[in-house]
């Protein structure tokens, strides 16, 4: 059965502050989408926006209203990488492969988002599959469809002062990754999935998601001081395409943003300057 999975869609960074989290990331070189407000939630969004993957900078807007356990994940676990979404061309198809994997929860379903800064606002449409906690323990992973695609990116949006081209990969640490990987072969299928002795790979369009204990992640990015893996899978470290690392750390000493190169050329900005995310900037 077709999973319908073509690539990664995007990843969520949860935020305490939402319009800092935006000024932050700008001084860190990315434009970002106008805020969207999720119709019926809590929250809101601001998207830096690539070619075809994005990233979501994800905060509380109203306390009062329904927060998706946004705030629970942001009190046990702090601010930075907290949800994977993968793309996918037909959520019903997904999401019935899904079930047939042995992910019982699969369950496809609607939200929505309206850009505020339009006049009327712009409303966006997707159809999630979403998994309950059980089928995906401490892993924050579902499958996105967009509905109303020719609103999503706008050429503006996807000029970064940085050089940002892409997701380039993301690496998860755990203590013990084959649960990981065994739910990444039902998410993906078995051809998608690369072993190696360091590594679980879930290949995911042009951005791999590399699974790894703490160790082998610390030989994977022997320039980044790694935290040690929580009692649940953390998403680690987050690495961005860029035409030119020489001018992304040229852009970021201008704005006085501390950061680091590794051997390899990529320049490495630490955790406590992006909202919990450890993130390089790798040549593409």
């Amino acid at each position: 059965m077709q999973r319908a999975i073509t690539r990664l869609d995007h990843l969520i960074i949860g935020v305490q502050d939402l319009e800092a989290a935006r000024e932050r990331w700008a001084r860190l070189g990315f434009n970002s989408t106008p805020r969207g407000r999720h119709v019926g939630w809590a929250t809101a969004n601001y998207c830096i926006m690539f070619e075809e993957d994005y990233l979501e900078l994800l905060g509380i807007v109203d306390p009062s209203g329904f927060t998706n356990g946004l705030d629970e994940l942001l009190a046990s676990r702090g601010e930075g990488l907290l949800g994977i979404v993968l793309q996918t061309s037909d959520a019903e198809a997904t999401a019935a492969a899904w079930q047939a994997a042995g992910l019982a929860s699969a369950k496809a379903g609607s939200l929505m988002r309206l850009l505020e800064s339009e006049d009327p606002p712009v409303e966006l449409r997707f159809a999630n599959v979403m998994l309950d906690p059980a089928d995906r323990p401490g892993f924050n992973i579902f499958a996105c469809r967009h509905l109303t695609p020719e609103h999503l990116r706008r050429p503006a949006w996807l000029r970064h002062p940085n050089g940002a081209l892409r997701i380039a990969g993301l690496t998860v640490i755990a203590d013990d990754v084959e649960p990981l990987a065994r739910l990444a072969e039902q998410l993906v299928g078995s051809a998608e999935m690369t072993r190696t002795d360091q590594v679980r790979a879930m290949q995911t369009g042009t951005a791999p998601i590399m699974l790894a204990t703490p160790d082998d992640a610390a030989l994977l990015h022997p320039g980044f001081e790694l935290p040690e893996a929580a009692p649940e899978p953390l998403l680690a470290l987050m690495e961005i395409a860029v035409a030119d690392p020489e001018e992304t750390a040229k852009f970021l000493a201008r704005q006085e943003v501390a950061h680091a190169r590794d051997g390899d050329g990529s320049v490495l900005v630490a955790a406590e300057h992006a909202n919990g995310v450890c993130l390089a900037f790798v040549p593409a």
